[in-house]
């Protein structure tokens, strides 16, 4: 089998993308590429390049269309520059391949949060769902609709100055008003478990169908799973989806009435993003006596200040078989285009570990976040507690069993005697 020393057009640790890009290490992927952390060469940075599905074995027209496909994600991503969202920097073509080339920011996903800690709070929820949707108000000014608002795309920053930033990511999927030119009919695109009834009814998506998107994202980080449960099977949850009727409200205190609002069946009766925003940030603000302006340009602390506790080290618990369903995305490739089976998609700031192995009856998450080899925070993989008390045990065990022989060969010597 080849490897990347023996093809060096095969992208591997040390490849230079562009002449520009060195890869260091591969930090995430899935059906729509596969993401590097990278160091650009020219500017001495550290960056996230995004390989977009390979066009070797494609017919020239299946690979000019992923190729405008990537141009084009790049252009949606370009225009928008808000604090809340991550950064596209450059369009890069290697050897004709396309490569997306985003702001790296040392992070862990909502969805990697709640993987530990299975909620997070109402205060912090409100700031996380305000900033977003600040970030998205800007979006769809620029008329961009993202179509996959979900806790895997909301990264929260966990290094440096900047621990506690909230970034929304991945317009890979993200539709321009007036891009219309590669839009396939019929086609859904996107995470069934935070879709809007319509968009799972086969309606185009829209600025509404974001705001019952980031809904089904907040209420996801109240209540622990998605407001139509999960299903392994897509398109059985594409069927509840559609027919609206979300589980019921029972953790989210203030929340609830801004989380009906945002989930409400009718795309028409929805708030707008703004809308959206404003009520949130209020929510925080009063939650944690600050002002909304705090709210939205601060980062996410506890009433005395400190980082969360989820930002710190410890072994996330382990997640249910039917929530891991939840993060499926339906992502169909072009005519034409070998789609990779089995992947999901990931953010450029998750762990590669987060991809789920299939059994015959379960979905399973390997362990990840700050307790697995995290390369996006720089954390080795800690020794598990259970591991700790094993090891603790079994040096008890030995050390009594020494005793123990020692007593007996002291009590020997003294009978010979």
């Amino acid at each position: 089998m080849s490897s990347v020393a023996d093809n060096p057009r095969v992208p591997g640790p040390q490849y230079l993308v562009a002449g520009r890009y060195r890869l260091l290490s591969r930090i995430g992927g899935g059906g729509m590429g596969t993401v590097w952390l990278a160091r650009d060469q020219l500017l001495d940075r550290e960056v996230a390049v995004k390989q977009v599905i390979s066009t070797e074995g494609l017919s020239e027209d299946s690979a000019d269309t992923v190729r405008q496909r990537a141009m084009r994600e790049g252009r949606i991503a370009a225009r928008l520059a808000h604090r809340n969202a991550i950064a596209m920097h450059d369009v890069a073509l290697d050897s004709g391949e396309p490569w997306l080339v985003m702001e790296y920011l040392p992070s862990r996903s909502v969805a990697q949060i709640l993987h530990a800690t299975g909620t997070i709070d109402v205060a912090q929820s409100a700031q996380i769902g305000a900033q977003v949707a600040d970030a998205m108000v800007d979006a769809h000014a620029a008329g961009i609709i993202h179509r996959d608002i979900k806790p895997g795309n909301i990264l929260i920053a966990s290094t440096g100055r900047n621990a506690g930033l909230v970034k929304i990511t991945d317009f890979g999927i993200s539709h321009a008003k007036d891009d219309v030119t590669l839009t396939q009919t019929g086609i859904v695109t996107g995470t069934p478990a935070y879709f809007a009834p319509e968009v799972a009814r086969g309606q185009l998506p829209s600025e509404a169908s974001d705001v019952y998107s980031l809904g089904a994202t907040i209420y996801t980080m109240l209540e622990g799973l998605p407001p139509f449960g999960v299903d392994e099977n897509s398109l059985a949850l594409l069927h509840k989806v559609a027919r609206a009727k979300i589980n019921p409200i029972t953790k989210a205190g203030a929340l609830e009435p801004i989380l009906r609002k945002l989930l409400e069946p009718s795309p028409a009766r929805r708030p707008t993003m703004a809308q959206a925003r404003d009520e949130l940030a209020a929510i925080a603000a009063a939650a944690t006596h600050t002002s909304t302006d705090q709210v939205l340009t601060g980062v996410l602390t506890q009433k005395d200040g400190a980082l969360p506790i989820w930002m710190q080290k410890s072994r996330p618990r382990t997640i249910a078989p039917d929530a891991a369903a939840a993060q499926r995305t339906i992502t169909p490739a072009p005519s034409g285009t070998a789609q990779q089976p089995g992947t999901l998609p990931l953010s450029h700031t998750h762990d590669p570990s987060y991809a789920p192995t299939m059994s015959s009856d379960r979905l399973h998450f390997p362990g990840h976040g700050a307790g697995s080899a995290n390369r996006m925070t720089g954390a080795f993989p800690e020794p598990r507690p259970q591991q700790q008390s094993s090891t603790t045990a079994l040096a008890l065990s030995v050390f009594a069993f020494f005793v123990v022989l020692a007593g007996v060969a002291i009590l020997l010597i003294a009978l010979l005697k």
